[in-house]
């Protein structure tokens, strides 16, 4: 039997994305983000609105999307609550986010050098993709149970990377998907292919209704006041 529900959060398992991008000092950023779907060669985002991932692209307009796989995970969660703004946003604050500098460094991964665009990859990811913004929008703006802005960005693939390992022949431009095991988020946890999560996700340590300030609101207007 199927029941109304309202969840804090909808993410019902979509890829986790690490997006390097340069910051106004030329170092380079590296978020990681699970909103995004594919089409052709071209790839929609969907970010916060205040997030330094954002204005690096409204900025320099080029970025590379490197695809995390399972073997990523720690990293992953080495670089949740992390921001590269400075000073924080009261709601990353709020959050538990916390500022650092070198996202690299941090992460435990390395760089590459691109060919098309600035921005490096992560030589880890065993898929990078070299991007440059078709568009960016406001997204959400009619949706009261969105509380932070946000904004959809529009980009297409100039150059992809892909491990031999993950190919169906070492000379192929197939991918093998029974060898690509690309690392989910689910509720705010990461899972590869199997119904176990992988780790203990940092982004699952707070609670969820921490997202969802409109529930706190409805909650609280529904709550008969105390006699004085």
């Amino acid at each position: 039997m199927h029941k109304t529900i309202e969840p804090a959060i909808h993410y019902w398992g979509t890829p986790v994305v690490l997006i390097s991008s340069l910051n106004p000092d030329g170092s380079a950023n590296l978020a990681p983000m699970s909103s995004a779907w594919w089409l052709g060669w071209s790839c929609m985002l969907g970010l916060d609105a205040s997030s330094q991932t954002l204005h690096n692209l409204q900025r320099q307009r080029e970025c590379v999307l490197n695809l995390a796989s399972v073997a990523e995970a720690e990293a992953v969660n080495r670089l949740a609550l992390t921001s590269a703004s400075t000073p924080l946003p009261p709601h990353k604050q709020w959050l538990g986010y916390r500022h650092v500098a070198d996202k690299f460094a941090h992460a435990g991964l390395s760089a590459q050098a691109s060919i098309e665009v600035a921005p490096p990859r992560v030589r880890e990811c065993l898929v990078q993709l070299e991007a440059v913004v078709q568009d960016i929008r406001p997204f959400g703006e009619q949706d009261p149970r969105l509380p932070i802005p946000s904004a959809m960005v529009e980009l297409r693939i100039v150059k992809a990377h892909v491990h031999e390992t993950i190919l169906q022949t070492p000379d192929s431009e197939r991918i093998d998907p029974q060898r690509w095991q690309p690392l989910l988020m689910k509720f705010r946890q990461l899972f590869g292919d199997g119904a176990q999560a992988l780790t203990d996700s940092r982004l699952a340590r707070g609670p969820e209704d921490m997202y969802a300030p409109w529930k706190a609101a409805k909650s609280a207007k529904a709550s008969p006041q105390s006699d004085r």
